[in-house]
């Protein structure tokens, strides 16, 4: 029997704005389809946030014993620079301004992508398909939607028909807007629009004499709109309609509406089962953004070289940091959450080895692991609660070291037990990694605590009391705890 039979997974589906029991179309497989990066600049930190959201998600189906395709797509032509079919592909532009070619802009970006990802420890999707891959897939269903009478075209670009699809189907549903409504908040086209209403959207786009990026169709060289990908690349490797479809919050209108239209057109059903969105990143309580200055990239945190924060952070520490807000919450970093993740991550992995060294009683344990096992797994069988999870796993810690110090008691079988949990939920669920001092680091830091504590020790013979404990003190700050015994001073890093 796996897991998935054993625990009722329940999904906010933003859909129905409900939480539902999660139940995949196939029994024992999921098919989820990820909205990936547009690779014209290094990934954003908020978007990372996203991705490392549903890699979670992905990692807790595994570990239920589901067989999961993710599919999450890169892309890399179509992606106008707003939302209204206006103005250029944001990698052609990039293209046009470093005088390279456009694919020269998706290589660099992309591997810059997987790089980022890599270190914070991402697993790949199952498949990674690219926009201008499926070029063909994407012409057959703007020729379905055109039969259908969903479409139009004029002067070689083709616009999806939103007044007429909202006629019998239910354009807003999944962001909650009423058409009339976004019409009456829109202004009137002007003869030089082709589009026949306001909220139409481009299907294929024709390509004037400078833009790069063209393909043939039966409507003239251009290329397909932003939204189109995602309905072609899901549905030929997820089906007609699928379990999970995820993105960033900010995706839900109008791409993710956009993909619902276009499916519903095409295949006469509706496409996903659950759609699950993942909540922002602030920075220091503000809108991350460029212009403001108030941004920071990935590899900023990781070598410190940045003027918000005070140090450099690992990536494990940032992603722990990550995971203590549920997925679909606002999330905000700064100097000082960063400071207290990387303690508490520091005091979990501290605890994860002790954990190995634990004496054992007899048959004899003070601390119920078959009850607290299942409390971790409520935790992620609601919505993927990870901020509960890890407060469940520092109710572990808090024993850990009490069995430690000899205040309670553990047996072999539950010390076993507990051992693969704790590391199965930390590990593989949420997906930290141990950081692993180098030999040489880890030796040079014992070098230099022990001159410290010597230094101390002068000190205190020398009666010069102020002088200790500023030592003592200051070594605490940075986590290393000083411990005086009959046998001298020891430390422990916390």
């Amino acid at each position: 029997m796996q897991l998935y039979d054993q625990q009722t997974l329940k999904v906010t589906n933003s859909l129905t704005g409900k939480k539902e029991v999660f139940k995949p179309i196939k029994d024992g497989y999921v098919g989820m389809y990820v909205c990936g990066p547009t690779v014209y600049s290094n990934v954003h930190l908020g978007n990372c946030r996203t991705f490392m959201s549903f890699d979670m998600i992905f990692r807790y189906l595994k570990h239920l014993g589901f067989k999961v395709r993710y599919v999450r797509n890169i892309t890399d032509a179509g992606h106008l620079e707003n939302d209204a079919d206006e103005g250029e592909d944001k990698i052609a532009k990039k293209a046009k301004l470093e005088q390279i070619e456009p694919m020269e802009v998706v290589q660099r970006y992309t591997v810059d992508f997987h790089e980022t990802l890599q270190k914070f420890n991402l697993l790949p999707p199952s498949i990674e398909p690219t926009a201008t891959g499926h070029i063909i897939e994407q012409i057959e269903i703007i020729k379905s939607i055109l039969e259908k009478g969903f479409a139009y075209e004029v002067n070689g670009s083709v616009y999806f028909d939103v007044v007429k699809f909202n006629a019998t189907n239910d354009y807003g549903k999944l962001s909650g807007r009423k058409l009339e409504d976004m019409i009456a908040n829109t202004r009137e086209l002007t003869a030089q629009d082709d589009k026949r209403n306001p909220q139409d959207f481009a299907l294929w786009k024709k390509a004037e004499p400078q833009h790069i990026m063209r393909w043939p169709s039966p409507w003239g060289d251009g290329f397909p709109g932003w939204h189109l990908e995602c309905t072609a690349m899901s549905t030929k490797y997820l089906g007609e309609t699928f379990d999970i479809h995820g993105g960033g919050m900010d995706l839900k209108f109008p791409h993710h509406e956009c993909e619902i239209a276009q499916a519903e057109a095409c295949n006469s059903t509706s496409p996903v089962n659950y759609w699950l969105h993942a909540n922002m990143l602030t920075l220091n309580g503000k809108k991350m953004s460029k212009s403001t200055d108030n941004n920071i990239y990935p590899s900023e945190i990781f070598n410190g070289n940045n003027t918000i924060l005070s140090k450099a952070f690992s990536p494990s520490v940032v992603r722990f940091f990550m995971m203590q807000a549920h997925y679909t919450s606002i999330l905000d970093l700064s100097d000082e959450a960063l400071l207290a993740s990387e303690k508490g991550y520091q005091k979990l992995m501290e605890a994860i080895k002790n954990l190995e060294s634990l004496p054992t009683a007899q048959n004899t344990t003070n601390f119920d692991v078959e009850a607290w096992k299942q409390e971790c797994y409520d935790a992620m069988n609601d919505d993927f609660n990870t901020p509960i999870l890890i407060a469940k796993l520092f109710d572990a810690v808090k024993r850990i070291n009490l069995i430690k110090d000899g205040k309670e008691t553990i047996s072999e079988a539950d010390k076993k037990k507990l051992t693969n949990l704790v590391a199965s939920f930390t590990f593989d669920v949420l997906g930290l990694e141990e950081q692993q001092a180098t030999e040489g680091s880890s030796n040079a830091l014992d070098g230099v605590v022990n001159l410290l504590i010597n230094l101390r020790n002068e000190a205190r013979a020398n009666k010069d009391f102020a002088t200790s404990d500023k030592i003592r003190d200051e070594l605490l700050a940075m986590g290393i705890q000083l411990k005086d015994g009959k046998d001298g001073t020891t430390f422990s890093i916390s």
